[in-house]
């Protein structure tokens, strides 16, 4: 069970994604460049290639972890992790019901 203390350690953010390519190699995952409200937007990727095209998630406000640490993948590095809802036969990509900036802190 995760603590309070746990929980606030974790820094969500709403982010804009910018583009978005399937990944050479894989059959789940996809590239996102997100905009997150930091100089240089963010390399994430996700594994929900199956479910959505590129084309579909670009200018997308999605909700990211931004803290994490880096990851390595497939050849490059994995800045954050999107956050999806469990859709039983697909996952849901959290976003938001109002536009919001990108960077915007989730409270």
């Amino acid at each position: 069970m995760a603590t309070i203390e746990d929980f606030q350690k974790l820094e969500f953010k709403t982010g804009k994604i910018l583009e978005a390519e399937a990944v050479e190699g894989s059959e789940k995952l996809v590239r996102l460049q997100v905009d997150i409200g930091e100089e240089t937007p963010r390399n994430i990727f996700a594994g929900i290639i199956k479910w959505y095209t590129p084309e579909e998630l670009v200018g997308k406000t999605v909700i990211i972890v931004a803290n994490l640490e880096p990851r390595k993948m497939m050849g490059s590095e994995s800045q954050g992790m999107l956050l999806a809802a469990d859709g039983g036969e697909k996952p849901i990509p959290l976003t938001t019901i109002e536009p919001v900036e990108p960077g915007a802190k989730i409270r």
